[in-house]
C-alpha cells in the first residue's frame, strides 16, 4: 500500500499569525510536524503554502514544498490543488495531516492508511480516542463521534452525543455506563478521486450549524471509517498558551 501525507501549513491564523514557524525546541513548528510524517510508511510527504517565508523555512530542511493559492476556504481545498500539482491517479491515497499536529504518532499516519486501504466502502478514514470525563464530552471545543456496530461513522458533533442525560454535566464525576463516548482526532485519509469530488460541493446544514466540514462527507451518503487509538496526546497549536505548553514537553524530549 502506497499513500502521501500532505500537510497544508497557512501563514495567517486570526489567533496565532506564523504558527507554522514557531519555535519548539529549537526547530519551527512545520519542521516537527514533517518529522513526525517521515517516520511513517508514506512514499512522499508534501508541505503545501500559499506562502514564500513557509517555502523558504521548508525547503532549507529538505521538505518537498507544493505551492498552493491563498484564496482556499478550506486546506481540503488546497489539498485539491496539490493533487493536480502532482497529477495523482484517482487511487492513490492521501493522508491529511494538519500542520499543527508536531506530535502527531508516525503509527496513527500508518493507522488511517491502512483503515482506508482496507474498508473499500469508506470513503474517508479518520481516528478518535475514548473520552474518559464528562468535562471533555460536555466541551463544545473538543468533536464528538458516535459509531456503528462496523467502526464508520454515524454522526460527529460538539455537543455530547450519545446524550448522556439531564443528569450528567461537565462537572460530574464519570460517564454513564451503556454507551462509547469518543473524541475525534483531525486525521483524515482519502482517495484522490474523493478529494477531487468533495470541494465541488455546496456546504451542508449540518456542516454550517457544527462548523465541521466532514458533515458534509455523510450528507452526501459516503461512508467514514474509524478507527480507536489511545496513542493520541491531543496536544495541537491555536494559542500562545498551547504553544507554550507544547514547548515545554518537547524540551523535555517528548517531541523526539
Amino acid at each position: 500500500m502506497e499513500f502521501y501525507v500532505v500537510i497544508p501549513a497557512r501563514y495567517a491564523s486570526t489567533r496565532l499569525p506564523g504558527k507554522p514557524l514557531c519555535n519548539i525546541a529549537g526547530k519551527p513548528m512545520i519542521q516537527h510536524v514533517y518529522e513526525r510524517a517521515r517516520e511513517s510508511d508514506a512514499e512522499r510527504v508534501i508541505i503545501a503554502t500559499d506562502d514564500e517565508r513557509i517555502q523558504a523555512v521548508a525547503e532549507a530542511f529538505g521538505a518537498e514544498v507544493c505551492m498552493t493559492s491563498s484564496n482556499h476556504p478550506s486546506g481540503t481545498d488546497r489539498l485539491a490543488e496539490v493533487l493536480d500539482v502532482l497529477a495523482c491517479s484517482d487511487e492513490q491515497i492521501i493522508i491529511n495531516l494538519q500542520g499543527d499536529e508536531p506530535l502527531m504518532p508516525a503509527a496513527l499516519i500508518n493507522q488511517t492508511a491502512e483503515n482506508l486501504a482496507n474498508n473499500s466502502a469508506a470513503s474517508v478514514a479518520t481516528l478518535c480516542k475514548p473520552l474518559t470525563n464528562c468535562a471533555a464530552l460536555f466541551d463544545r471545543h473538543c468533536v464528538k463521534v458516535t459509531l456503528d456496530q462496523n467502526g464508520y461513522a454515524l454522526y460527529f458533533s460538539r455537543s455530547a452525543i450519545p446524550w448522556p442525560g439531564a443528569d450528567y454535566s461537565a462537572a460530574s464525576e464519570s460517564l454513564p455506563e451503556g454507551a462509547d463516548y469518543f473524541s475525534h482526532i483531525g486525521l483524515y485519509g482519502y482517495r484522490a478521486k474523493f478529494i477531487k469530488a468533495y470541494v465541488t460541493w455546496s456546504t451542508c446544514p449540518h456542516e454550517k450549524v457544527e462548523s465541521l466540514e466532514q458533515l458534509r462527507v455523510l450528507w452526501h451518503g459516503h461512508k467514514i471509517h474509524v478507527g480507536v487509538t489511545d496513542q493520541y496526546l491531543g496536544l495541537s497549536v491555536d494559542t500562545k498558551e498551547e504553544l507554550t505548553k507544547l514547548e515545554a514537553i518537547m524540551s523535555r524530549g517528548s517531541g523526539g
